[in-house]
């Protein structure tokens, strides 16, 4: 076996973002390791690679979903600004009005009212009038200056928030392009294995690959969403792991998760973590088919369970979609989404 590269090494850049470090550590960096000299540090060097990999591709996930509620954030915010503007414009043939009509020389329309009142009651009406119009004069400009600060308050919102999300997305790119580097350098040492090599890293990392039984032999009540989610997932064995995709030629593991459960009509988020939230959690001896089930901690795998112990999952490179079983290393609980 010839001498081997290092194939973790520590990314350049760590989310530097405060909303992404905020929420929940991304990216950690990995540790490098010595030069492997034999088949059997490789091969080690490759499961703790494939480990760490599965962990990046679980923050990215999440990295994406916090860029894009950042987006909706700036998106909202120029909206509110826009709003207050327009409501700002609104009063502005009424400030016009005001203005031409002079309205601060107020005592020339009482010297007016008197002068033509023909009577000491008809007077106090009059300038009881004039004491409404100018009282609601007096209301539209305290209210166009609330107008105007909340237009001034939206804006600088407004911009703070498209500042964030465009940081946030910059970021976000950049470890992207750092993390497809880690993969490339990954992809390239395992296929320096050799067939058997590679057989063995994969089964320790992923689980025995298993036949896809049919959806008419699992224990799941037909046309349910359940059986659609799981149909939809068995349809998929054999498509290749691809990290940061949702399909339909291509998955990793979440994206696998809520493309079956989509199917079915149900919405799951697109992070491992994130979906290991939803639902209620089961404990393994009350798993059901459709359940989702994690691994690891933090969380950063998650399969199908299709009954019989088994689950169908997207779990690394060079492991395409398989039918595997539930009960290997990291397994942490499961999910009902449905039912």
């Amino acid at each position: 076996m010839q001498v081997w590269r290092t194939i973790t090494r520590r990314p350049r850049a760590v989310l530097a973002v405060g909303a992404l470090l905020i929420a929940g550590g991304m990216l950690s960096p990995s540790v490098a390791s010595a030069e492997p000299g034999t088949a059997a540090e490789a091969m080690q060097q490759v499961r703790q690679a494939a480990q760490e990999l599965t962990l990046v591709d679980a923050q990215i996930d999440e990295a994406e979903v916090i860029v894009a509620g950042q987006q909706e954030a700036a998106r909202v915010a120029a909206a509110e600004a826009a709003d207050a503007q327009r409501m700002l414009d609104a009063y502005e043939p009424q400030l016009r009005a005001i203005a031409q009509s002079g309205y601060i020389a107020e005592n020339r329309s009482r010297v007016a009212a008197f002068l033509s009142s023909n009577s000491a009651t008809e007077l106090v009406q009059q300038i009881a009038t004039l004491d409404v119009i100018a009282d609601r004069t007096n209301a539209i400009i305290a209210e166009v200056a609330l107008l105007q600060d909340a237009a001034a308050a939206a804006e600088a919102e407004a911009a703070a928030a498209a500042a964030a999300a465009e940081a946030a997305l910059a970021e976000l790119q950049a470890q992207q392009a750092e993390v497809q580097e880690r993969i490339g350098q990954y992809e390239s040492d395992f296929g320096r294995l050799t067939a058997a090599e590679q057989t063995a890293v994969t089964t320790e990392i992923a689980g025995p690959t298993l036949a896809a039984p049919k959806v008419a032999a699992l224990p799941v009540v037909p046309g349910s969403a359940s059986a659609t989610a799981i149909e939809m997932a068995l349809a998929q064995v054999g498509d290749p792991y691809v990290w940061g995709a949702s399909g339909p030629d291509g998955f990793d593991c979440s994206g696998l998760t809520s493309f079956a459960y989509a199917a079915a009509g149900v919405s799951l988020p697109r992070a491992s973590r994130t979906q290991a939230t939803v639902g209620r959690e089961v404990s393994r001896g009350e798993l059901q088919p459709g359940d989702l089930v994690f691994f690891y901690d933090p969380i950063s795998h998650v399969g199908l369970y299709i009954g019989n112990g088994q689950m169908v999952h997207a779990r690394t490179f060079g492991q395409p979609v398989a039918v595997t079983t539930v009960d290997q290393a990291g397994y942490r609980f499961a999910r009902r989404i449905v039912g």
